[in-house]
């Protein structure tokens, strides 16, 4: 009986071990963790050791780790315990990798094109995490848009360019970290299969999280300030020498703002004056591939641009559901659709941008900015089909002046509503459009408005309901 006992002990105990990830810590491959010596080195050797083992956990201890490129590799959670701080290093250090060659016009800019270049990055992985409640401070990147490390396009030898930058991988993992000052992007996936961004925290520079080309992907329970740039953006660019679509993809429980740098972490939550664009989630402007089947729910926006869903780029866009969305203090505009003739791509190509399938309910704005309404605009011989809005309540600031000039058609222009002008009404303005549908909308003025509420253009099949 006492063999059989201890027999059961030590299955029992090999099933546990072989249960739990082998972890690296990488204090024991050389990494110093002051904040003054450089210690990318030191974790990428633990990572190494972990993926030629098979995968396992590299842990970084308590400690702030400056760094230049980190390389993840396919079955390796890069843990970040409590207390742990990744720090971009300077680029005087030159500690970044150079960017690779892309070999190929590229129709995109620098940040999307170039990845080595970044602090963590991966290419063609799988199986892929970062994770814990330790922190990444991108303080030594650039956020500058054509920034790379290979002294294209005005980048600098050893420069580094976004916080996490993954290419071509499947089953991403980013959960829990947080990433202050991101670089040009805190996070960029491009071309990735089946991804999860859970419970991340972002006060960053530049755009927030960006997901380009990818298929499968949730964004849940993420707080996103980005007071000069988009907060969560899909984006289906040329960077993969290809149309691509970003389809598939869940956005829900998230928060965006558009509080000054820093003010989000430290609590202070100071707004910040308004260039062209804040916080807001959105669709595009890259699009040559154009979105399909996205979902967007129960999100909060304060001091943020509002909703954005842009396809100019000769893709299309389909299948949009927006429900349960919150916005106060919005810049610009609440809602914002639109396609157009930019065609950022090859001159070969003959696609028209589309756009299709959109719905959007159960929305509440307040203090809404007096230069635009709700827009929706297509191309004339192209129009947005069947965009339902409903259960809409809208308050705008007023003190608008009537519109006496025509209202310009997007065409080639970078579609911006702030460099368009004043909508011709204060709460929806719709052009080029096949079946418009309004059910129970509220438009409220907080200042009297000389437009009227809604004016319609070249719009068909349109049913207004309450």
């Amino acid at each position: 009986m006492a063999r059989k006992l201890l027999t059961i002990v030590y299955v029992l105990l090999t099933l546990t071990a072989e249960a739990q990830p082998l972890v690296y810590n990488v204090r024991d491959y050389g990494a110093v963790g002051d904040g003054k010596t450089l210690d990318h080195s030191a974790i990428n050797r633990a990572i190494e050791a972990a993926a030629d083992a098979g995968g396992g956990q590299v842990m970084l201890p308590t400690g702030t780790y400056l760094c230049g490129s980190i390389h993840l590799k396919s079955n390796v959670d890069l843990h970040l315990s409590v207390g742990a701080t990744i720090l971009a290093a300077p680029p005087e250090l030159k500690a970044y990798d150079e960017s690779e060659v892309f070999g190929a016009p590229e129709y995109q800019d620098g940040g999307h094109t170039y990845f080595h270049n970044s602090l963590i990055w991966a290419e063609g992985q799988h199986n892929v995490s970062i994770t814990g409640f330790g922190r990444i401070d991108g303080e030594g990147l650039t956020k500058r848009d054509t920034e790379n490390a290979g002294n294209v396009q005005g980048g600098s030898i050893g420069t580094g360019d976004k916080a996490i930058a993954l290419k071509k991988c499947r089953q991403v993992t980013i959960r829990d970290i947080t990433i202050i000052r991101g670089g040009h992007f805190a996070i960029i996936a491009t071309g990735c299969e089946i991804g999860t961004i859970d419970n991340v925290t972002i006060d960053t520079n530049r755009d927030g999280i960006d997901i380009d080309c990818c298929k499968y992907f949730t964004v849940s329970n993420t707080k996103v300030n980005t007071p000069n740039d988009d907060a969560i953006v899909l984006k289906s660019s040329y960077a993969l020498k290809q149309p691509v679509l970003c389809e598939h993809i869940l956005i829900t429980n998230c928060i965006v703002t558009g509080y000054k740098l820093g003010t989000f972490l430290d609590g202070t939550y100071v707004p910040e004056k308004v260039n062209w664009v804040c916080g807001r989630i959105k669709l595009g402007t890259e699009s040559n591939g154009g979105f399909r089947n996205i979902s967007i729910s129960n999100c909060t926006c304060m001091w943020s641009s509002g909703l954005a869903f842009e396809v100019v780029d000769q893709g299309k866009m389909e299948n949009i559901v927006v429900d349960n969305i919150s916005m106060s203090h919005v810049h610009h505009y609440p809602i914002y659709i639109t396609t157009g003739c930019r065609n950022r791509g090859p001159k070969e190509r003959t696609d028209v941008s589309s756009a299709r399938d959109i719905y959007i309910n159960n929305v509440v704005a307040d203090d809404c900015d007096s230069l635009a309404g709700i827009i929706v605009t297509g191309m004339e011989g192209t129009p947005i089909r069947n965009v339902s809005l409903s259960n809409l309540r809208i308050q705008y600031r007023g003190s608008g002046k009537k519109v006496t000039t025509p209202y310009r058609e997007q065409g080639t222009n970078y579609p911006e509503p702030r460099w368009a002008g004043p909508t011709p009404a204060y709460a929806l303005f719709a052009r080029h459009v096949d079946g418009l549908r309004l059910h129970n909308v509220r438009f409220e003025l907080m200042r009297p408005d000389e437009r009227p509420d809604i004016v319609l253009e070249d719009v068909v099949n349109e049913e207004i309901e309450r």
